[in-house]
């Protein structure tokens, strides 16, 4: 699988990307990485990709021009499609603010692709036909703003790249965790609480049941304290609310 990244600051991902299972993945060949620096793909002599907002208003916005002839750079067969009409297993993603809430669905739907370029928004925002006419998807990591779509896109690739085949050691580490499952009323389930060595520390105790070693009794617990830690901070995702005093 393979991850195209659009960005003005190419060298953000010499960090994050370069640490745990996404670093071991690349080493292995299950994926490939390839961050793109969007000022190739200008014209002037000074590799501007940004300009002020027709009708006025605040800040800058991302050209069309340098995107469309990075795409066409990029994935040329989005512009030549195949006689079935498809773009070669291809997904363009534009990350930010204003898209639609990136969750662990999207996540897994994104694996079906052969190939995914994410753009990093920046500035204002980006000209809207870049939006109506060059993406398959608008992304949002969150409800907030961020300076750019750089963090958002790290967070694209780690989350897509384990649930890649043969990225995390033991298969069911993706299968068995928050948002894997569903409850009986659809509703997005928690992973549960877990505990190691030692089983006191400061007067801290491990739950008896887990120590115990009866794994019907185990399983019970775990389910009912994933219902109640989703209770307690996301009851959101079963049409409650989240609110603290």
């Amino acid at each position: 699988m393979i991850f195209h990244i659009l960005t003005i600051f190419p060298s953000f991902f010499e960090g994050p990307l370069k640490y745990g299972v996404v670093s071991k993945a690349m080493e292995s060949g299950l994926i490939d990485i390839r961050v793109h620096n969007l000022r190739d793909w200008t014209t002037d002599r000074h590799s501007i990709v940004d300009d002020r907002p027709f009708g006025g208003g605040e800040g800058m916005v991302l050209k069309v021009e340098p995107v469309y002839k990075a795409i066409q750079s990029i994935l040329p067969q989005r512009f030549h499609p195949s006689e079935e009409g498809n773009h070669g297993n291809t997904r363009v993603v534009l990350l930010s603010a204003q898209g639609r809430r990136f969750q662990q669905q999207e996540a897994r739907s994104l694996l079906q692709y052969d190939q995914v370029l994410l753009i990093c928004g920046r500035y204002e925002g980006v000209d809207e036909r870049i939006t109506d006419h060059l993406v398959d998807d608008e992304l949002s990591i969150g409800d907030f703003v961020l300076s750019g779509g750089e963090l958002p896109a790290a967070v694209v690739v780690d989350s897509v790249a384990r649930l890649v085949p043969g990225v995390l050691g033991n298969v069911a580490s993706s299968q068995f965790e928050s948002f894997s499952d569903l409850d009986e009323n659809g509703a997005p389930l928690l992973d549960c609480p877990h505990y190691t060595r030692p089983a006191d520390f400061n007067g801290w105790l491990v739950p008896d049941v887990l120590l115990a070693g009866n794994h019907a009794e185990i399983k019970r617990w775990r389910a009912a304290q994933a219902l109640a830690k989703r209770q307690k901070n996301r009851p959101d995702l079963t049409g409650g609310t989240n609110e603290r005093g």
